[in-house]
């Protein structure tokens, strides 16, 4: 049986904006059956997903960052870095890990930017939580 909690994984990085995505999963996974981590970056988020999905407690985990330009890393690596260890993460443990990173070619930290941003988040985090739903009853149906 699927666990019927879920592990949703925040950067701390631009943490005004990438909050926002888990008011979008919370908007149809109530906030009572997820657990939130916060990381520094959009870096460590690969390893802590992979524990948390190890854990068996979980049936999905989601991961949210944005991840601009102008850092210390170009942010294409960081970007390809963080998809490849979330998708290995789900693949070595079997529990969906789904990514809710943004890497945008502009981002400017304008009042304009930053409302595109977080408006868009909300829907990421919701269709993040679409998807989580989507799997566990996908596999449901395939256990029965």
């Amino acid at each position: 049986m699927t666990p019927t909690r879920y592990a949703f994984v925040k950067a701390n990085w631009h943490s005004d904006i990438v909050d926002r995505a888990l008011d979008g999963f919370c908007e149809l996974i109530p906030e009572s059956q997820v657990d939130v981590f916060d990381v520094p970056g959009a870096f460590e988020m690969p390893l802590l997903a992979r524990d948390l999905a190890a854990s068996g407690r979980y049936g999905a985990v989601a991961c949210a960052a944005l991840v601009v330009d102008g850092g210390i890393y170009r942010h294409d690596f960081v970007a390809q870095a963080v998809v490849d260890g979330l998708m290995q993460a789900g693949m070595d443990t079997g529990v969906p890990v789904l990514s809710v990173s943004l890497t945008p070619h502009h981002f400017q930290e304008t009042e304009h930017h930053m409302a595109i941003y977080s408006d868009h988040f909300v829907t990421k985090g919701r269709e993040a939580a679409q998807a989580a739903l989507m799997i566990g009853k996908t596999r449901a149906a395939l256990a029965a």
